[in-house]
């Protein structure tokens, strides 16, 4: 079984969320003795994933470029699996034109168009974003997403709470979605306890929206609140690609601390004492609140940053969805050493039930698997697909076909 992955970047696991999904995807597949080969017209970066050392092989690709076409077709994949909607937009039908036999998987990460209504609603609201307005989740990135999603043999969705809003808004039918959360394996021994860890922590790529909010949040309305309370501990901010206009909020007197990217977050994680995720606006799941858990470190978040993350089960911390709320949260929960036992016992049984490895995975496979041996089957229960993709390959052929046309008469 040869897997063919056309990736937006190269993963940087410890850079993002997007990464670190990426890189189980890629274990899955390597632990089934696939040969994977991992696409993208991105360049590396001095944080990308060595996937050599795997023995997986690399490329970069160009898109509006038919020598993609040469590509595909001499590697023949039995799947390609695009990573965003963005990379399906633009290789999908080329692949589906070269290796029409090849089952074709979209890895969602998270629900882009989910992520950007809320934007939109927390922009005029101020507040927490939970149930998204049709004016703002009926947008162009909707419109591109949802064919995408049609066009795809499966679709990945990492929460449960995706695949509600998926047949609420847009009716998409079950069969072409597939819920894959984390396949997260649970540390050893979670050490220091309680009396051996101090101060708060929050961290996130500051490239992620959601993230850069919940930093001016914490800084402009949550943080002043807990200090008051607690007047000598210090919130350590942590995140990759980190801009001046974040390291201009360091205030070393308001025990407000910008630490910029942490290379190993599971040990700054496990040192603090409470992790702080005031997100008012997202989707997907978040990696840092499974980080934290993993960490045995209790979260205090909202209701949107708990989404896909519970199952109905209790909460590893605390939720609130306004400042005072957040704020009151984290402060009792910092004192008070039974709460907090508690917690993160709860997130040890949301680990083993929401995110177990072994389940995730083989449910994965086996859903992959029975695809494509009924492909032809699976694709006619799918007519809506079938007829974006016929127009799709028209209107993006005839559009990338003359951009490169354009681009070798320019030089």
């Amino acid at each position: 079984m040869q897997i063919l992955i056309i990736a937006y970047v190269l993963p940087e696991p410890k850079s993002t969320g997007s990464g670190a999904r990426m890189m189980e995807l890629i274990h899955l597949f390597l632990g089934q003795g696939w040969s994977v080969h991992l696409a993208s017209p991105a360049q590396a970066t001095d944080y990308s994933e060595d996937l050599n050392v795997l023995g997986i092989e690399t490329s970069e690709i160009s898109v509006n470029n038919s020598n993609f076409d040469d590509f595909i077709a001499k590697m023949n994949p039995n799947i390609v699996l695009f990573d965003r909607f963005v990379m399906e937009e633009q290789f999908g039908w080329r692949a589906a034109k070269q290796c029409p036999k090849a089952m074709r998987i979209l890895e969602t990460i998270d629900l882009h168009c989910l992520r950007e209504a809320r934007h939109q609603q927390t922009k005029r609201t101020h507040a927490v974003a939970l149930e998204p307005e049709k004016m703002d989740l009926y947008s162009d990135i909707a419109l591109r997403e949802i064919a995408s999603i049609y066009r795809s043999d499966l679709s990945l969705l990492i929460s449960d709470h995706e695949i509600a809003v998926l047949d609420k808004y847009f009716s998409i039918p079950n069969h072409i979605l597939h819920l894959c959360p984390f396949m997260l394996q649970p540390l050893q021994k979670i050490t220091p306890e309680f009396s051996g860890r101090q101060n708060f922590l929050s961290i996130g790529n500051f490239r992620h929206a959601p993230n850069w909010d919940s930093v001016l949040w914490l800084k402009q309305e949550i943080w002043p609140l807990i200090r008051a309370k607690l007047p000598k501990v210090e919130l350590h901010i942590y995140g990759a690609y980190i801009p001046p206009k974040a390291t201009a909020l360091h205030n070393a007197r308001e025990g407000f601390l910008i630490k910029g990217r942490a290379e190993h977050v599971h040990e700054v994680m496990r040192q603090a004492r409470i992790n702080l995720g005031p997100l008012r606006f997202g989707a997907g799941i978040k990696t840092k609140l499974a980080d934290a858990m993993l960490t045995g470190t209790p979260s205090v978040t909202t209701s949107v940053g708990i989404e896909g993350m519970t199952g109905g089960l209790p909460w590893g911390g605390a939720i609130a969805d306004d400042a005072q709320g957040i704020a009151d949260a984290a402060v009792a929960l910092y004192q008070n050493e039974q709460a907090w036992l508690q917690a993160q016992q709860h997130g040890m049984v949301i680990l083993r039930s929401l995110f177990d490895p072994l389940k995730n995975g083989q449910a994965l496979l086996a859903r992959i698997k029975y695809v494509i041996e009924n492909l032809q089957a699976h694709r006619l229960n799918n007519f809506t697909g079938q007829m974006l993709n016929y127009h799709h390959h028209r209107s993006t052929e005839f559009m990338s076909r003359w951009i490169e046309a354009k681009n070798k008469a320019t030089g």
